[in-house]
């Protein structure tokens, strides 16, 4: 039943370490697939069964977030025995890291252009950790901004390392990972981590906000140590 809803031969995007990317129709509708495929250097029963738990937290995390009005791809379907999730395609989007480096490229003073977005990606990761869901690979990547970037109409994508989770010190991290994704892939963004935050903490549901963004110094703090030893 399932190779019978493929309409043309799967058109591979991206190949990384843990899964690769395909676009292909299903059941007359354009969607990613994602798959994941074993490691060989792991027992066979252990691989299954860890690549199984990863699949199915991929998938409760995204539906976390739709639940709780944060825009992810819908899940069309989970198919355990390969490891693949069939979920929607949104053909006309860019992701944020392309967004910016073409704001960068077109406009003298980028910050005040880039303000709105950072705003909308503060609240969103605001509404995401109120909601105890942890992306664990927040970059400008995983990020995408479907039909007209003006619009904000953000969509939080690769959820291969998320999970559920309460601790303020993940959600931290979490905000770490994209301070120095953000820092690293376009320079001179400082004041946009700067919104970011402001957004995130205005956005978090109750008083959580505040034990999270200590918790985002101290790693920062260890972060600075590490590079001072290396």
């Amino acid at each position: 039943m399932l190779v019978s809803s493929y309409s043309q031969m799967p058109d591979v995007l991206k190949q990384g370490a843990e899964a690769k990317i395909f676009t292909c129709d299903f059941q007359g509708r354009p969607c990613i697939v994602k798959e994941r495929f074993p490691k060989g250097y792991r027992h066979p029963v252990l691989d299954r069964s860890l690549t199984n738990q990863r699949t199915k937290s991929e998938v409760r995390s995204m539906m976390r977030c739709r639940n709780s009005g944060i825009l992810t791809p819908t899940v069309f379907f989970v198919d355990l025995e390969s490891n693949k999730i069939y979920m929607q395609y949104f053909s006309n989007s860019s992701t944020v890291r392309e967004h910016i480096i073409k704001v960068h490229s077109s406009t003298p003073d980028p910050i005040p252009a880039l303000r709105p977005l950072a705003a909308k990606i503060g609240s969103t990761l605001g509404l995401m950790h109120s909601n105890n869901i942890i992306h664990g690979d927040l970059t400008t990547s995983n990020m995408l901004l479907d039909g007209d970037p003006d619009e904000l109409s953000l969509v939080m994508i690769d959820f291969g390392l998320g999970y559920t989770e309460s601790v303020a010190e993940d959600k931290g991290v979490d905000l770490y990972v994209l301070e120095r994704a953000l820092l690293s892939t376009h320079p001179n963004t400082e004041a946009l981590f700067d919104v970011i935050l402001q957004n995130y903490k205005k956005a978090y549901v109750g008083q959580g906000s505040v034990e999270v963004i200590r918790k985002l110094e101290e790693v920062r703090l260890r972060g600075r140590k590490r590079t001072m030893v290396g």
